[in-house]
């Protein structure tokens, strides 16, 4: 294991530590990583098998909530496992290759997931605001569109991140503080000037999550404005209802993000290892949690869930 290139050939193989500072109790992290990432694949797989089996959720908030689910899948498989073998087996080696595909299906999947909640925010807007209008604007055709274009937007917008790092030199350090290779942490690890990925990187970031928290929250205070206009208490108490799972997954998937973002820009004076942790954080809780949220809050789900599993047996 190198440290440092002095030779100025270029780096093709990393080392991950997992989390820096924190080694000797990498057994002891492992644990609830193992659980989140058991729950998560459990949850997330039983949700899209319940969905897709089931005529009942054929409809836009189901099958968007799908969509969710698949990328949990995604997001929370193209990291752990290998952070479980670190903590497990000290195998923190991965290839140059390997690492930049690690940073596209992490960054692309983040992306995704963002533009899945933001659908989802439109479909309870018009779910809400033009009820009578539902069936007829969100068809199955568009649910469809959308999909595709969510999913083009995440690789359109990633796709460049490949070539912006294959064009560095690695010739500084090939030990990575991570669990996980991210974009910002394998290029600052370049002898070469990385000004170009740090603004690109910057453009993402508010061309698509930026963009997405507020047309959510526009959506959101269309949604109030419509609901307190109801007359009916019970029609208030049940259309917020409909949002409540919605709004619990957006706050969680958002605010670690958010705030492992501020603690880097601004708490410099906090140990490596709170940044890594924190990084992970919306990593593993999204995807535990989602299906969680979605199963208890949504009667619908719950009563196929239940039946499911205890019709047959009765």
């Amino acid at each position: 294991m190198t440290a440092l290139n002095r030779t100025g050939v270029s780096h093709t193989v990393f080392y991950l530590l997992g989390i820096p500072g924190l080694e000797d109790q990498h057994l002891w992290i492992s644990i609830p990583f193992f659980i989140s990432y058991a729950t998560a694949l459990l949850g997330n797989s039983l949700l899209i098998f319940i969905i897709l089996t089931r005529r009942s959720l054929h409809e836009p908030m189901f099958l968007f909530l799908c969509m969710l689910a698949g990328a949990d899948l995604v997001l929370s498989t193209c990291t752990v496992p290998q952070a479980l073998a670190i903590f497990w087996f000290r195998a923190g080696e991965i290839s140059l290759g390997r690492c930049i595909t690690q940073v596209f299906f992490l960054s692309s999947t983040f992306i995704y997931e963002s533009g899945t909640l933001l659908v989802m925010a439109f479909d309870r807007y018009v779910a809400i605001c033009h009820p009578l209008r539902y069936t007829t604007v969100l068809t199955h055709a568009l649910i469809g569109k959308t999909g595709v274009t969510v999913f083009l937007r995440s690789f359109g917008t990633i796709f460049p991140i490949i070539f912006l790092l294959k064009r560095l030199t690695f010739c500084k350090s090939n030990i990575l503080s991570n669990t996980a290779c991210k974009h910002i942490v394998l290029a600052r690890v370049s002898c070469d000037d990385i000004g170009v990925n740090i603004w690109y990187g910057f453009f993402v970031l508010m061309s698509t999550l930026v963009v997405d928290v507020v047309l959510i929250f526009i959506s959101y205070v269309l949604i109030l404005r419509a609901v307190f206009h109801i007359p009916s208490r019970d029609a208030r108490h049940k259309a917020l209802n409909t949002c409540g799972s919605h709004v619990c997954v957006i706050i969680l998937f958002y605010a670690p993000g958010i705030f492992s973002v501020l603690t880097q820009r601004f708490g410099r004076h906090i140990s490596p290892h709170v940044h890594v942790l924190l990084a992970n954080v919306y990593i593993l809780a999204p995807p535990m949690l989602n299906p969680i949220i979605y199963g208890i809050k949504t009667k619908q789900i719950r009563d196929q869930v239940v039946h499911a599993f205890f019709t047959k047996q009765t």
